[in-house]
């Protein structure tokens, strides 16, 4: 069991890392934000698909969740647009950096999705998180458009998760990955087509695009998905949560060593950088042991 467990844990980083690796990625593929997120959702929904022909999985559920998961799709595919659009305005660090403030916005959002009351805590580091971003802002103010772009994507990507996590324990998550993936290329190809947007030029990629896209789709998209599920059998929540903190820091250590020059930020972003970090940890510290109290 104990081995397992050290198994587990080091599968855990392995697919942080590669989480990490999808905002490099982002930056290697020259197609725009949302040709990208077209190709990554449709190749990865084509990836599940397979998987579930090999694994014989029922895809049965009601109309009426299948609805939900198709909307919730359409947040998930407009959360990686903002992602990736941030990217391409700005950078790898500066997305990253602001991308860890979606476990606040989540604070924010459960006591108002769920009806519960706001707790004292979350909202000291919640100001916190603005002091940060004040820091980044002030002294970074040639990426604003790639700060508000990656703000918009981390508050997309809370929402997602807060409305997501109570259908999470009652369907598998392979079938909700199929739905949710599935409605986001539905979503914006209705769009692409009314704009007029699919044309030939459109599906004539780089072939270096081309590998690009499989690793996207294939490995951080639908195998990292399935596989964080796995790995949660044997570690606990907590772990599983701190350790996923660590994709920022993951990504702007490949961003360095990568794109060097083009990566290099003010001193004062990284202590921004680090006063989000520390407190998105933090948080999360008191809150498992909150709730160790309360059990």
């Amino acid at each position: 069991m104990q081995n397992d467990n050290l198994k587990s844990y080091l599968h855990l980083h392995l697919i942080v890392f590669i989480w990490g690796f999808t905002a490099i990625l982002g930056e290697l593929i020259s197609l725009d934000a949302l040709p990208l997120v077209w190709f990554r959702m449709l190749m990865a929904v084509g990836f599940i698909v397979l998987f579930m022909l090999y694994k014989k999985t029922d895809i049965t559920i009601p109309r009426k969740t299948i609805m939900v998961f198709l909307l919730l799709g359409l947040v998930i595919a407009l959360h990686w647009l903002t992602f990736f659009k941030a990217i391409k305005v700005s950078n790898v660090s500066v997305t990253l950096a602001c991308l860890s403030t979606g476990a606040f916005f989540a604070s924010f959002l459960e006591p108002i999705l769920y009806k519960r009351k706001v707790i004292w805590y979350e909202v000291f580091f919640g100001l916190l998180v603005v002091v940060g971003l004040y820091i980044i802002f002030n002294f970074e103010g040639d990426y604003y458009l790639g700060i508000i772009l990656a703000l918009t994507s981390a508050f997309l990507s809370a929402l997602f998760s807060v409305v997501n996590g109570k259908y999470a324990k009652m369907y598998d998550s392979t079938v909700i990955s199929f739905y949710e993936l599935s409605g986001g290329v539905l979503c914006f190809s209705i769009y692409l087509l009314l704009t007029n947007s699919f044309s030939k030029e459109f599906f004539i990629l780089r072939p270096s695009d081309w590998i690009y896209l499989i690793i996207l789709s294939s490995i951080c998209t639908a195998y990292a998905f399935i596989a964080s599920v796995k790995v949660m059998k044997f570690i606990s929540p907590y772990t599983v949560m701190l350790t996923i903190n660590l994709e920022p820091i993951y990504g702007i250590i490949l961003a360095l060593l990568l794109f060097k020059d083009k990566e290099k930020m003010s001193p004062e972003f990284y202590l921004g950088a680090l006063i989000i970090l520390f407190t998105v940890v933090l948080n999360g510290i008191i809150k498992y042991r909150l709730k160790n109290r309360r059990d």
